[in-house]
């Protein structure tokens, strides 16, 4: 975690330093719906009941949002503030005991189940291509993810929360297929022994003239830990439509 603060405290040295005369902002908004895909939990890892929060239990499908604000240096530098929160429901029951941090819900109970992921991301990210056709960068993301996951049924109620720094590496590619069409793949993804964390975005972005551009494709959120602790890995799909507005 100190490391982590370390990280994210030399990303805001970094962009407060920068010619912020020369920077140009823009803000990017994003919506849609979001689907479950498989949600597997057994908290505590090494003592609770394995079970789906999208399996045993079903998952609700949502709309959703997101909101980045941009801040492109010169031609090649880009710094941005990404707000991501997400909160998915369930409800439904499992035809066996459910031990979850430290409560048991009798098998056949009707449980009704929480999933929140919230993400707040500082990143940087250098261009080493930006060509007519063609635009390449990778950079570095420092995330804060607020995470809960929740069983209630009747009196009985489980609670696991969990606040944490998660560092990933950024890349961004943009090939501009003809005119104002161009295909954008962007994301944030790093794996490690203790577990994985992928978003990424495919997406069709049309510019409709200097200011905006309009993006419709499919994201996806997947990603995970297995520890003493925790076990959790989850999928998520997005339908995904946006606009990027440069101020």
């Amino acid at each position: 975690m100190k490391k982590g603060i370390l990280l994210t405290n030399l990303l805001i040295f970094f962009a407060s330093h920068t010619f912020i005369s020369e920077a140009q902002p823009g803000i990017d908004i994003e919506t849609g719906v979001v689907f479950s895909g498989y949600n597997d939990v057994r908290i505590p890892g090494n003592g609770g009941t394995l079970f789906s929060l999208n399996g045993d239990l079903k998952a609700k499908e949502k709309i959703y949002y997101r909101l980045r604000l941009n801040y492109t240096i010169g031609e090649r530098h880009e710094i941005s503030l990404l707000y991501a929160p997400l909160t998915v429901k369930s409800e439904g029951s499992k035809g066996e005991d459910i031990l979850f941090e430290g409560v048991l819900f009798p098998a056949g109970s009707e449980i009704n189940g929480e999933y929140k992921f919230n993400s707040y991301r500082l990143t940087y990210r250098y261009d080493f291509i930006r060509k007519e056709k063609l635009e390449l960068g990778v950079g570095f993301t420092a995330k804060i993810r607020d995470a809960k996951i929740a069983l209630t049924a009747g009196q009985l109620e489980g609670i696991k929360t969990n606040v944490g720094f998660v560092p990933i590496i950024n890349f961004r590619l943009l090939w501009n297929v003809k005119d104002n069409l161009g295909l954008l793949f962007y994301g944030d993804a790093l794996a490690a022994p203790q577990g994985r964390a992928e978003d990424v975005l495919l997406a069709l972005q049309y510019r409709l003239n200097d200011k905006i551009i309009l993006k419709g494709g499919y994201r996806i959120l997947e990603g995970g830990a297995d520890n003493d602790e925790v076990y959790n890995f989850a999928l998520f799909s997005y339908a995904v439509l946006g606009v990027t507005i440069r101020l």
